[in-house]
């Protein structure tokens, strides 16, 4: 398939947070990978000179006074405009110069989402606790919402306007890659991974991310979510089991009333009744917010759909002036 005759807009939003010794090197094999994209350094309340640095580098640098990775993608993702975005941390872990394979497979397939699944150069660059904890989470991820993901937690991805347009961006902190996930999920959109390169931080830089604390936040947020793009399966479940409870407390009650045609245990009789009322109601709620949530699912496909999809940049609709043009893949500038 041909590559588009026209230029592209490609924006690259890094979030950083004191990443003064690394955020420069991610903007140089951006530029390098992808010549003529618009590089978006987001400073998220740093103390050292990673303003400084990016804007050396060649980077806009816009500030986000509130603190989390979540924050910041929500303002990022509402204020650049572009026909491409590239999302990927300042830490220079990540292999920025694969951006240019990743838009590449993007437009040319026509797809909405590519995720750049995390391969570990080295022992060091991906903990064996941090990779336990991806694949349990990304588990639960795929068991809840039925769609096998390879690597939930990357912050490394490429998305279309329209993905990135219709994106709630609705959590604070590094919970927003398992929002993106489930959105591409939900959306049903077109998306595809690709193996890049996972590497040990450079001297000077400090991971942001604490394990139990961002897992188990995490954690809650699928919780979170399940409860809202799920809500029959968790209210049945929950549902089931206050039922469960009403059973085992009722069960004893009946059987001595037709043994006896007694009822001595009326506290219990009374608990019972009133749980089983709960769990119909529960189990109801599930069905209401069901309905609610389709009717969100419509808006959000919508919103979607109001954007022409990546491979009109290949069809020459959106033929109007561009900075960037990535015909060979790699972004070079007519």
């Amino acid at each position: 398939m041909a590559w588009p005759q026209h230029p592209v807009r490609i924006a690259a939003i890094v979030p950083c947070l004191n990443e003064a010794s690394s955020v420069g090197h991610v903007i140089d094999d951006l530029l390098a990978a992808v010549p003529g994209i618009a590089v978006y350094v987001y400073d998220n309340r740093s103390t050292d000179a990673t303003a400084d640095v990016a804007r050396a580098h060649g980077a806009l640098v816009r500030h986000e006074p509130r603190p989390g990775k979540g924050n910041v993608v929500r303002r990022a993702f509402a204020d650049v405009e572009a026909d491409v975005y590239v999302l990927l941390d300042g830490d220079n872990t990540y292999e920025a110069a694969a951006a240019g394979q990743m838009v590449h497979k993007l437009i040319t397939e026509g797809l909405d989402h590519v995720v750049g699944a995390r391969r570990a150069s080295t022992q060091a660059a991906y903990r064996p606790g941090h990779v336990a904890g991806n694949k349990a989470l990304t588990r639960v991820v795929a068991t809840v919402f039925g769609q096998p993901v390879t690597d939930m937690l990357s912050g490394y991805r490429v998305m279309s306007r329209r993905f990135v347009k219709s994106f709630p961006a609705i959590s604070r902190g590094f919970e927003v890659e398992t929002e993106l996930t489930v959105h591409a999920i939900n959306l049903r959109v077109p998306q595809a991974e690709v193996l890049t390169d996972y590497r040990d931080r450079l001297e000077g830089s400090t991971s942001k991310l604490r394990t139990y604390r961002d897992g188990w936040a995490i954690l809650r947020w699928i919780v979170r979510l399940a409860r809202y793009e799920r809500p029959t399966l968790v209210h049945s479940i929950l549902g089931g089991l206050i039922a469960l409870v009403a059973l085992v407390l009722g069960v004893p009650v009946v059987v001595e009333f037709f043994q006896t045609g007694l009822v001595p245990k009326f506290p219990t009789a009374i608990l019972a009744s009133a749980l089983v009322m709960i769990a119909v109601v529960v189990t109801a709620v599930g069905v209401i917010l069901e309905a609610i949530r389709h009717a969100s699912d419509e808006a959000s496909r919508l919103v979607y759909l109001e954007y022409p999809s990546p491979h009109s940049l290949l069809d020459g609709v959106q033929a109007d002036v561009r900075p960037v043009d990535v015909r060979r893949g790699t972004g070079a500038q007519r």
